[in-house]
């Protein structure tokens, strides 16, 4: 006799109760779901995964007019083996950022609810992939925060060079020999030399040419 599959054990968080009476009535008619719990505040559902045995979580970010599901998931992840998927009728680029990184498999637009059954199994099959509706705006923060990080990456490396370096590296960069940059300052190759060793040891480098090559990549010139 061949057994049937244990269902997908499911609990919704939730502080609108419209919402939850739809969305469990909606789930319960899928065969290999089972919605075991429900919750309507951040602690409450933390202290129930305590005691329940879940697979899935469907967590609301906005209860009380406040982003508590985002401690909540946080908290879940931690404190148990369900998977947590985000439901938020809020599209912003940093929320659905935050989402991720307190540990959320799965981020949902409540109005694309006809696709969490499909995301509630490929959580639970831990193949869940980011919503093609959220995707955009990762990809979008995650390009943000990488230019974000070279932007004080470079201001950290202007502050480091002396006016005078800075001047020498541009003139560098435009082709000059260091002779000819001595004979600009009116000081000797060995000064100019000076200059050149301390520009090195700040933005590495084998040679002048590529450290201001280095240079002009990142943006300092």
């Amino acid at each position: 006799m061949v057994q049937e599959p244990t269902p997908i054990r499911v609990v919704i968080v939730e502080d609108d109760p419209d919402w939850l009476r739809g969305l469990q009535s909606y789930l319960r008619k899928e065969p290999d779901i089972d919605v075991v719990g429900q919750a309507s505040r951040g602690q409450e559902a933390v202290e129930l995964l305590e005691k329940l045995e879940a697979d899935v979580v469907l967590m609301d970010i906005m209860m009380a007019d406040n982003p508590e599901g985002l401690w909540a998931a946080a908290e879940i992840v931690k404190c148990s083996g369900a998977r947590v998927i985000m439901l938020s009728s809020m599209e912003e680029k940093d929320v659905i950022f935050e989402a991720f990184q307190a540990g959320a498999v799965d981020y949902m637009v409540k109005s694309n609810y006809n696709d969490i059954p499909a995301a509630v199994r490929n959580a639970y099959a831990n193949r869940s992939a980011i919503h093609p509706s959220v995707a955009a705006a990762m990809r979008d923060e995650f390009r943000r925060l990488r230019q974000l990080e070279q932007d004080v990456r470079v201001k950290e490396l202007r502050n480091l060079l002396t006016p005078t370096e800075f001047q020498v590296l541009d003139l560098i960069e435009k082709g000059h020999t260091q002779t000819q940059i001595a004979d600009k300052f009116v000081v000797s190759i060995r000064t100019i030399k000076v200059h050149v060793g301390s520009i090195l040891k700040k933005l590495g480098g084998k040679s002048s040419k590529e450290a201001a090559q280095k240079a002009k990549d990142m943006g300092i010139l």
